[in-house]
């Protein structure tokens, strides 16, 4: 009887059926919103959502969570089934969701970008998953492995001698970058005067690029300093290339820009 009945005579249940669509998609999104702030508030901060690729995957993750949990109660939301039935339902439809949800910031916890380490004469971005969980336990004392609040800065050791850095050079050639090596790692500040002797004047880099020498200029005076006075080095990250600007006497980082200065 009800299926041969004229859909639009009776318009009730198919609006029951928009309004819990639309009640699962505004709590998605609320959802969407908290994991942003977690992505990009803690494990991908500026530039790095940039540079790492973090916004990428978190909005595939997301905008497909979002999108196919409200689809998927439109669809099996149907007022003639029982109550118990309809709850059962959608208790299913939001654990698969969430499910997925789960594992897609899972995916992208272990994608996160860890450390901005100096590699000698210049900055790379390691990412969680780049580092290799044999040599864990050969991180230096008071360096953390895998930080989750954001990358730290570190700096690579020199090599003890010429036998590990050939040893070195043939583990990058396959695969195993330097900076994702604990057993290289020591701290930023150990390396100080080596930043310093490796990076080079900001008017260099202006020459290099004229086009961006306004642009330059912008992003040194939002860092406090006059333009010109800073000093900068390039830096690989995993989609391109940035250029890094850093305090002259300090070796501090400033400021990142979308520039390819190798």
């Amino acid at each position: 009887m009800f299926a041969s009945t004229p859909l639009h005579s009776h318009p009730e249940p198919w609006l029951r059926r928009g309004r819990a669509g639309l009640t699962h998609l505004v709590l998605s999104l609320v959802v969407a919103v908290l994991a942003a702030g977690l992505v990009f508030g803690l494990w991908y901060p500026y530039p790095y959502s940039e540079i790492s690729g973090g916004r990428e995957l978190f909005l595939l993750v997301v905008v497909v969570d979002v999108v196919i949990g409200p689809l998927i109660t439109l669809v099996v939301f149907d007022t003639a089934k029982s109550r118990q039935v309809i709850r059962r339902d959608l208790l299913v439809v939001v654990v698969l969701q969430l499910a997925a949800l789960g594992y897609g910031m899972w995916t992208v916890y272990w994608a996160r970008p860890v450390h901005l380490v100096f590699e000698y004469s210049r900055f790379t971005v390691v990412h969680a998953v780049e580092v290799p969980a044999g040599l864990l336990p050969k991180v230096p004392a008071g360096l953390r492995a895998l930080p989750v609040w954001g990358p730290t800065t570190l700096s690579l050791r020199p090599f003890r001698d010429s036998s590990e850095q050939t040893e070195a050079t043939i583990a990058a050639l396959g695969g195993l970058a330097l900076g994702a090596r604990p057993d290289l790692w020591q701290s930023y500040a150990a390396a100080r005067q080596e930043v310093l002797k490796a990076a080079k004047p900001v008017a260099q880099l202006k020459q290099r690029f004229v086009g961006h020498a306004s642009e330059i200029d912008r992003l040194v005076a939002s860092t406090g300093h006059q333009p010109d006075t800073l000093v900068y080095l390039p830096m690989t990250g995993r989609k391109s290339f940035w250029t890094v600007f850093l305090d002259p006497v300090s070796a501090e980082v400033l400021a990142f820009m979308p520039l390819d200065s190798f």
